[in-house]
């Protein structure tokens, strides 16, 4: 059986689907980092191109993605930067995170993410820092996952107001190296629960090792699910004996982090 195509069900879902198909377009865009032409945009998002050619005209009316008259490509344009320089200079979790985020990836060596939480559909990454040590993270600053995977969803999983039941079929759509089975992964979530942090030890990506810790904007209260996380990645090899350490650093930081954010 098929999988559901993403763009679809938000469509059907949304009450205004030309703004869907434009978020579709303008992520496809970011991702990809290079000019496509309307055929090659409607048929990675399945859109009718003369669909696909009516959204990208309008996203080019308002500065968001350029026209090439010579190659027939669109790409994006400058006018997404006034609208993520508006957000990050509203966004407060960003400028405390960040010093966090440069000191953990430092003292232990790794990569380090903050991501914020959009419930159950996905988490995307909105600061990072690497140590410069040889293991770096493809990963940037803009890339979006799905809620559930790696240890950022067992903290959802955990710490969010959901009937751990209602979660398998999300579970069973996650890609993984190695996938923990379900009963393994919902032990996992009531370890994050009871310890205050995840681990994910292999399964996303086969080797390396993340941990994420829960954060919360109105302070650290259980029945209000987290709105960001602090991730630290590395070789899992390397980070076995460092692991309680890092846990715990981790762990203090998003506590420290939640307390800044709620005042």
């Amino acid at each position: 059986m098929s999988r559901p195509d993403p763009l679809e069900d938000a469509v059907r879902a949304s009450k205004a689907p030309a703004i869907a198909r434009a978020a579709a377009i303008l992520r496809l865009l970011g991702k990809r980092g290079t000019p496509m032409g309307v055929q090659a945009i409607a048929r990675e998002l399945n859109l009718v191109p003369s669909t696909c050619l009516y959204v990208l005209r309008a996203l080019v009316t308002e500065d968001l993605v350029a026209f090439d008259a010579d190659t027939k490509r669109y790409a994006l344009d400058a006018g997404v930067l006034t609208l993520a320089r508006a957000w990050l200079r509203r966004d407060q979790f960003n400028d405390l995170a960040q010093p966090i985020l440069d000191r953990v990836a430092r003292e232990f060596g790794l990569t380090t993410l903050g991501v914020q939480i959009f419930g159950l559909d996905h988490i995307i990454v909105t600061a990072m820092s690497q140590s410069g040590q040889n293991f770096q993270l493809s990963t940037q600053v803009g890339s979006r996952f799905p809620a559930l995977v790696s240890a950022t969803g067992r903290c959802i999983a955990a710490f969010g107001d959901h009937e751990i039941a209602d979660l398998k079929p999300r579970f069973e759509a996650l890609r993984w190296d190695e996938a923990p089975s379900w009963e393994d992964w919902c032990a996992q979530v009531t370890e994050a629960r009871e310890s205050g942090v995840a681990v994910d030890a292999g399964h996303y990506i086969a080797g390396v090792t993340v941990i994420a810790a829960p954060v919360w904007k109105t302070g650290q209260e259980r029945r209000v699910a987290p709105s960001h996380a602090l991730v630290a990645i590395g070789i899992g090899a390397a980070l076995r004996s460092d692991l309680t350490s890092l846990k715990t650093a981790l762990a203090t930081s998003a506590r420290s982090l939640s307390e800044q954010l709620a005042t």
